[in-house]
């Protein structure tokens, strides 16, 4: 028989085991094998930028080795179809811009995969704004949306302006924007935004949508200017630049994410198990000072909070793109 004595004693010892065997349980969930974070965009971008610091943190502590993975191609689609096609045993992780998810499947007649169906959320990583910006091709009087207006409706046959590609976000809030302001405006579509800035800067494009990041250092020097940002607040990296909201365009708030995604049935506790580790990564201060250097700014979210913000942005731009009559391309 055991006395009072003898089971504390023993309650004790039981309890010290459990606690050291607490490093234990955390390592055997360390999955054994590469993992790739999948990326649909090349080498040194934004999304290369925001991956390799996070997956330096991941190696070790998610699967015993992390590499980022860059498969390029149709606007991000090659890599959500692979990651589609890939084993739900959490080693394949796609990384990826808002559009592919919630906005493709409105402007294309057909995708190999379902964004809401196809994938088990994680988290957002990071979210950015866009720029509507002017180079030396408009007058340098022109400092705002209203001046913008003035003038196009004046120049219609002027009123170009370029995006990165034809049918992204950034195109979107070009059309938003003459339609709300009754105004003809032509898009000039490039592959990607290098070129286009160099156009914008060189005065062949008077005006250009753009991601926040990418005008910053062109705006602060002067080479460019910014007339108005897109997201529904300013952004912290141009301040002084008001929002199309606050210019009066209360229905133009348009702000992208790029997000973590892993394939459909993948176990919930694996799905929590990234997300949180991502959150520990995000929250690192050197990491959130060298996403300022690119206007980025982390945005970690848990895999429900993701799951409904992935879905309400896919609700949102299904009526923009049918009032746009617009149809994408292969």
């Amino acid at each position: 028989m055991w006395n009072r004595r003898d089971l504390l004693l023993r309650g004790a010892g039981l309890s010290a085991f459990a606690i050291a065997g607490l490093p234990r349980l955390a390592q055997a969930q360390l999955l054994n094998g590469n993992a790739s974070i999948v990326s649909g965009f090349p080498a040194g971008g934004m999304g290369d930028n925001v991956a390799r610091p996070v997956a330096d943190k991941l190696r070790g502590q998610y699967a015993t080795n992390v590499l980022v993975d860059a498969r390029t191609g149709a606007g991000g689609r090659i890599a959500v179809e692979y990651a589609r096609r890939a084993a739900p045993d959490g080693l394949t992780i796609l990384q990826i811009p808002s559009s592919p998810m919630v906005l493709y499947p409105h402007t294309y007649k057909k995708l190999n995969y379902h964004p809401l169906t196809d994938f088990a959320p994680v988290t957002s990583t990071v979210t950015y704004a866009f720029s509507f910006t002017a180079g030396p091709g408009l007058p340098a009087e022109i400092r705002t949306v209203a001046d913008y207006v003035k003038w196009a409706k004046a120049h219609p046959k002027e009123a170009t302006y370029g995006v990165p590609a034809a049918g992204s976000a950034l195109h979107f809030v070009g059309m938003m924007l003459q339609r709300a302001a009754g105004i003809e405006m032509t898009s000039v579509p490039y592959r990607g935004g290098a070129p286009l800035l160099n156009d914008v800067v060189g005065g062949q494009v008077p005006v250009s949508f753009n991601v926040v990041g990418e005008v910053l250092p062109y705006v602060r020097s002067g080479k460019l200017r910014s007339l108005a940002i897109t997201s529904a607040e300013r952004s912290p990296f141009l301040p002084e630049v008001p929002t199309l909201v606050e210019q009066g365009y209360r229905d133009i708030a348009v702000e992208e994410w790029l997000g973590w995604f892993l394939p459909a049935k993948t176990p919930e506790a694996t799905v929590h198990t990234l997300n949180k580790q991502v959150r520990e990564a995000l929250s690192a201060p050197d990491y959130i000072a060298q996403l300022a250097t690119y206007g980025l700014q982390p945005n970690h979210q848990s895999p429900e909070e993701f799951a409904r913000r992935v879905r309400a942005d896919y609700d949102k731009w299904a009526p923009i793109v049918r009032a746009t009559g617009f149809t994408a391309e292969d």
